[in-house]
C-alpha cells in the first residue's frame, strides 16, 4: 500500500489525514518487518522521543503488551493516560525532551546530541529510516537523530544501532582552544583524520594527532584503517593537534624552561606474553619485569598497555599493592566493582601473579584465543604492582567489547553479568584440554548418588579444566518429578556462582473480584494476603484456595484500567510490585473444559452517551468456527447472573450469588431449567436479542453484527474477539449493572496503618529459598522421556560439591513484561564463619567454613545507579573501599549495607589440614 507523505491541505492550513489510524499501523508494522528481514552496517534508524511516541501507539491502537518498538513502562497509562478510550491525533513530532540544551546552533543531523543516560524504551525508541520517513511525512516536527547501525563483536558477532557516538574533545596546541569532535568508535583513524583536518583547514601531512588521555601524550595516530574503538579512545577524551611545519610554539608537552619535554613512557615495550619475573614487592607477591617472547602466536593483542601504570620509573617508591582503583570510562563502575573483586580474590591473585602462559589455550573455539585472560592477568598485575596509582583500564574494556559486545558503548550494566562473562571467558581461554571429547550422558537410573555425581564431575572435568574450574566451580544435584508419571530424573551439575532470591516476609492485601465465566454466579470480591515482593502465581494460589477453586477450574487474572481490560496477567513470575493500589484487578474463573481457542471481551457502552463504563466480561468460544448467534448465546450466558428477579414471580431467587431461578415477568415457561437450556442455545420463550456491535482493540469503531456471520478463531487477530453491548433502556431493566460498575480497588490505606519497618533477612534465608521444591514455568517445561511429552515437572536443587571460592548472587532486580523493580531488602550476611555444612549433601572430607572477603555494591535505582566494591586484603587483615579512582579504608563493621549484590567468601581451612583436603578434592573431582 502506497500512502503519499503528506494529504490534501485544506482551507484553515491543517493538513487532511494521509490515511487512517489503521493504516499507519499496517504501515509501520510492515517497514519495521522489513528492515528486520535486511540486517546490515550502515542501516539508518532514528532516535525519537518515547513521550510522543507513545502518544502515536495510544493513537493508532497499540497496547503495552503488543508494542511495536519500545517497551513501555508500568507507570506510563498514569502518567500519560496510556488506556485512555479517546486517543487524539498526536501533534508534530518533539524530540526536544531527549536533546541537550545549549547545543549549538550550527550542529545539524548527525551532530546533534542526545541527553546522556538515556534509556531505550523508557526515554526514546529507535526506528528504521522507512519508518521515520512515514512518520515525519504524516506529522512533520523533529529533529530528525538519525543514527547507524554497526556490527560488534568478533566472535560473536552482534548488531546494535550506535545511540551515543564517540565524542572527543580536540585540543589545539597552538591556542590551546578546544573544539568537539563526534566520530563512530567503529570510524577509522583516517576519518578522524580527514575531520580534524577539515574541521581546522590544514593539510594532512602537516598533522600530529595524540592520545592525550588525561592530558598526557599516550601515543601517536597515524593514518590506517584502524577503528577508534582499537585504539582504545574513550568517550569524551582528550586528543592533541599538533603541527609538524616548525610555525607553531605551544605550551602543552613542554616543561617550565620551553624546552620540549621527551614522551614520557608509561609502560615498557614488551610483548603481550609478559607474564613471569619481576622484583618482590612488599607484601609478598612477586611483580614483574618485562619479558620478551619473540614469535608469540598472539601477534600484538596487548601491544597497547593501560594508562595510569609507570613501571618503568625507577625513582617511584615501591608501595603496597592491591590499593589501586580504576577510573571510570563512561559507567563502567560496574565493571570496576566487579573487577575489584576478582583481582582480590587470593588464588587468582597467586595465579596470574605467576609464570601462566603455559596454559594459555589460543585454540578454543569457546573462548578469546587467550587474549581475555592475558588482558586481564594483565590489569590484575597493575592493580597489585603500581601502589596506589589508579589505572585507566582501556586495554581491558577494549577487549571486553570485542569479545562482548553487549557491554560495549557507554550504558550502565549488571555487574553479575560481566562477572559470569568473566568467569567463562577467563576458563575458556585457560581450559587445559585442547581437544574437548565427546560424551553421552547418563540417566541415573536409580544408581546411588556418589557414583553418579563422581561420573559427571569426571566428564566435566575432561572437558573443561582450568583455574576456575578449580577455584571457582562447585556441583549441584538437580532432582526432576513428572507430576503425571513420578518419572524422576537426576543430574549433577557445575556452577559457579549462586543467584539467591530474596524472600519476603512483609505481606501486601489485594482485594480482587472473581467473575464466572460460566454465568452461574454473580461476581464476588476477595481480600487476600500476598507476599509484597511475591508474583502473580502467589496471588493466584492464595485467591485460588480463597474462592475454592477446584482442580479442574483456573483462574485468569485481568487489570482493568478506565474500563478496558488494560492487560492480562497470565505470566506466573509477573512481580505484583507491578500492580498499583489504586488499579482494579479481576480474575474470571473457568472450567479448564470451557477453555477454547477464541476469548471473547464483552465491553459495555451506554448508548445515550457513547461511552464505555463498566468492567468488561472475558468468556472463550469453544468451537473452531461460531457464528454470530453463537457469540450472542456466549454473552447470554455470562450476563445472566446480573438478571433482576421479579419478586412477584420468583419461585426461589438468588441465594450467595447462585442464580436459583432466571424468570421474569415476561417468561411463560414453567421451570428454570429450560429458560437456562434456552439461554445456552441462543433462543427463548422470548426475545433475548442482545443489542452487540464488534469493535477493535482501541474500542472506538464500532461494525455491525449479524448473526449469521461466521467467525474463524484462525481468522481473529491475536484470537482475540471484542464486542460491545450497547446498554439501552431495556438491557437496564432487565439487568443490574451495578455489579459491572462497583469494583473495588485493590487495596485502601486505613486511617490507622503504620509504616513498616524496613525488612531483614538472613543469608541462610536467601539459601534455603533457592533449595525449595518448586515447580517449573510454563515457559520452562521438561520434556519427560516415559510420557514423551513436555511437562511442567517439580524441580529441586541440593549442593553437592562447594568450590574454594564460592560466591552469592543476591536478585535485587526482577525482570517482568511490564516493569522492572529493585529490591532494597537487607540481607544481614555472615562475615565469618559462615557454615554450609548443613546444605551439602555429599560428605568428601572438605571443609564448609567460609570468609568473607569482597562485596560488589549497587546503590540507587534500575537505569541509573552506582557500583563499588568492599575487598578486604588478606595480609593486612583490613577492608577497604573501592570507588573507582578512591580507595579508602572501611572498618569490617560498616560492610554490611542494603546494597549489596555479590557476595564472595573463601574457604577456611587450618593450616594442617590443607594437604589433606586439596587431596581430597583432588581425589573427589578426579
Amino acid at each position: 500500500m502506497t500512502i503519499p507523505d503528506s494529504g490534501c491541505v485544506m482551507e484553515n492550513g491543517a493538513s487532511c489525514l494521509p490515511c487512517t489510524p489503521e493504516e499507519e499501523k499496517k504501515i509501520v508494522t510492515d517497514l519495521r518487518n522489513e528492515s528486520e528481514r535486511n540486517l546490515k552496517e550502515g542501516n539508518l534508524y532514528f532516535v525519537i522521543s518515547s513521550s510522543w511516541f507513545r502518544k502515536w501507539e495510544r493513537y493508532v491502537g497499540i497496547d503495552g503488551d503488543e508494542n511495536l518498538i519500545g517497551n513501555q513502562s508500568s507507570d506510563s497509562r498514569h502518567i500519560n493516560g496510556a488506556s485512555s478510550v479517546v486517543a487524539e491525533r498526536p501533534g508534530p513530532m518533539d524530540n526536544s525532551d531527549i536533546v541537550e540544551n545549549g547545543s549549538d546552533s550550527d550542529i545539524k543531523g548527525n551532530d546533534i546530541q542526545l541527553r546522556r543516560m538515556l534509556m531505550e524504551g523508557q526515554d526514546y525508541v529507535l526506528v528504521p529510516q522507512g519508518v521515520w520517513e512515514k512518520l515525519h511525512g504524516w506529522y512533520k516536527g523533529g529533529p530528525g537523530l538519525p543514527r547507524k547501525m554497526i556490527l560488534q563483536g568478533v566472535y560473536h558477532k552482534k548488531f546494535d544501532v550506535e545511540v551515543y557516538p564517540l565524542c572527543l574533545k580536540l585540543i589545539d596546541s597552538r591556542d590551546e582552544s578546544q573544539s568537539t569532535i563526534w566520530l563512530s568508535r567503529k570510524a577509522s583513524l583516517t576519518e578522524l583524520f580527514q575531520k580534524v583536518c577539515a574541521l581546522k583547514g590544514i593539510e594532512q601531512d602537516k598533522v600530529r594527532i595524540w592520545d592525550y588521555f588525561n592530558k598526557r601524550k599516550y601515543a601517536q595516530l597515524s593514518v590506517s584503517n584502524k577503528t577508534l574503538e582499537e585504539s582504545n579512545l574513550q568517550m569524551d577524551q582528550d586528543i592533541l593537534l599538533e603541527l609538524v611545519d616548525g610555525h607553531q610554539s605551544s605550551k602543552i608537552g613542554m616543561d617550565s624552561t620551553g624546552n620540549d619535554l621527551a614522551l614520557v613512557s608509561l609502560e615498557p615495550s614488551r610483548s603481550p606474553l609478559t607474564i613471569a619475573g619481576g622484583p618482590t614487592l612488599s607484601n609478598g607477591h612477586s611483580g614483574y619485569r618485562s619479558n620478551l617472547y619473540p614469535g608469540s602466536s598472539l601477534g600484538s593483542g596487548l601491544a597497547d598497555m593501560d594508562d595510569g601504570f609507570e613501571a618503568c620509573n625507577s625513582a617511584r617508591k615501591v608501595e603496597k599493592g592491591g590499593l589501586a582503583g580504576l577510573q571510570n570510562l563512561g559507567n563502567t563502575c560496574f565493571m570496576n566493582s566487579a573487577l575489584q573483586c576478582l583481582v582480590h580474590t587470593p588464588p587468582l591473585v597467586e595465579y596470574f601473579l605467576k609464570d601462566y602462559r603455559a596454559e594459555i589455550n589460543t585454540d578454543n573455539p569457546l573462548g578469546m584465543h587467550g587474549e581475555l585472560a592475558l588482558a586481564f592477568g594483565d590489569l590484575l598485575r597493575k592493580l597489585w604492582s603500581s601502589g596506589r596509582t589508579a589505572i585507566a583500564p582501556r586495554v581491558f574494556k577494549g577487549k571486553l567489547a570485542r569479545f562482548a559486545p553487549q557491554f560495549s558503548g557507554y550504558n550502565q550494566h549488571d555487574s553479575q553479568e560481566l562477572l559470569a562473562f568473566l568467569l567463562d571467558g577467563l576458563h575458556e581461554d585457560l581450559n587445559r584440554v585442547k581437544q574437548k571429547p565427546y560424551i553421552e550422558m547418563k540417566d541415573s537410573d536409580g544408581r546411588p548418588d556418589e557414583e553418579v555425581a563422581a561420573e559427571c564431575w569426571k566428564n566435566h572435568k575432561a572437558r573443561n579444566d582450568s583455574v576456575i574450574v578449580d577455584v571457582c566451580q562447585g556441583q549441584y544435584k538437580s532432582t526432576l518429578v513428572c507430576p503425571v508419571c513420578s518419572k524422576i530424573s537426576i543430574t549433577f551439575d557445575p556452577f559457579m556462582y549462586l543467584s539467591l532470591p530474596l524472600p519476603s516476609t512483609i505481606t501486601r492485601t489485594m482485594t480482587v473480584t472473581v467473575f464466572y465465566g460460566d454465568g452461574s454466579r454473580l461476581p464476588m470480591s476477595f481480600t487476600v494476603s500476598v507476599l509484597k515482593n511475591g508474583f502473580c502465581k502467589d496471588l493466584l494460589l492464595a485467591l485460588g484456595t480463597a474462592c475454592g477453586l477446584k482442580s479442574d477450574e483456573s483462574l485468569m487474572l485481568a487489570e482493568v484500567y478506565e474500563n478496558k481490560i488494560y492487560r492480562y496477567l497470565e505470566m506466573p513470575l509477573e512481580p505484583l510490585a507491578s500492580i498499583k493500589d489504586d488499579e482494579q484487578i479481576v480474575a474470571f474463573r473457568f472450567q479448564k473444559k470451557e477453555i477454547g481457542k477464541t476469548r471473547l471481551v464483552i465491553f459495555h457502552r451506554w448508548q445515550e452517551k457513547a461511552e464505555l463504563f463498566g468492567t468488561p466480561l472475558v468468556t472463550y468460544l469453544v468451537a473452531d468456527q461460531s457464528s454470530g448467534a453463537d457469540i450472542e448465546a456466549a454473552v447470554s450466558k455470562v450476563l445472566s447472573p446480573f438478571k433482576k428477579i421479579s419478586s412477584a414471580k420468583a419461585h426461589v431467587g438468588k441465594e450467595n450469588g447462585i442464580l436459583l431461578d432466571g424468570l421474569d415477568e415476561e417468561c411463560s415457561c414453567s421451570d428454570a431449567q429450560s429458560v437456562e437450556n434456552a439461554e445456552l442455545e441462543g433462543t427463548s420463550c422470548r426475545d433475548l436479542s442482545i443489542p452487540l456491535r464488534l469493535t477493535d482493540d482501541r474500542v472506538m469503531n464500532f461494525n455491525a453484527f449479524k448473526k449469521d456471520t461466521l467467525f474463524e478463531s484462525g481468522k481473529i487477530i491475536g484470537k482475540l474477539l471484542r464486542v460491545v453491548l450497547d446498554w439501552t433502556d431495556k438491557e437496564q431493566e432487565l439487568y443490574d449493572s451495578s455489579y459491572l460498575k462497583d469494583i473495588p480497588e485493590v487495596y485502601k490505606a486505613g486511617l490507622a496503618a503504620k509504616k513498616t519497618r524496613q525488612e531483614a533477612i538472613s543469608l541462610s534465608s536467601c539459601l534455603d529459598a533457592f533449595l525449595i521444591e518448586e515447580p517449573l514455568g510454563p515457559d520452562d517445561m521438561w520434556y519427560c522421556p516415559r510420557c514423551k511429552e513436555h511437562r511442567q515437572a517439580i524441580k529441586k536443587l541440593d549442593l553437592w560439591m562447594l568450590p574454594e571460592i564460592i560466591v552469592f548472587h543476591l536478585k535485587r532486580f526482577t525482570y517482568g513484561r511490564y516493569l522492572k523493580n529493585k529490591i532494597d531488602t537487607f540481607v544481614n550476611f555472615p562475615i565469618h564463619d559462615l557454615d554450609l555444612s548443613k546444605y551439602v549433601m555429599s560428605k568428601d572430607g572438605q571443609s564448609y567454613l567460609y570468609e568473607l572477603y569482597a562485596i560488589s555494591n549497587h546503590y540507587g535505582g534500575l537505569g541509573g545507579g552506582h557500583y563499588t566494591a568492599y575487598a578486604k586484603l588478606i595480609d593486612e587483615n583490613r577492608w577497604y573501599h573501592f570507588d573507582d579512582s578512591h580507595v579508602s579504608a572501611v572498618d569490617e563493621s560498616d560492610i554490611k549495607t542494603s546494597a549489596a549484590y555479590l557476595l564472595f567468601y573463601k574457604r577456611v581451612r587450618s593450616e594442617s589440614k590443607v594437604e589433606a583436603g586439596e587431596a581430597s578434592h583432588s581425589n573427589s573431582i578426579s
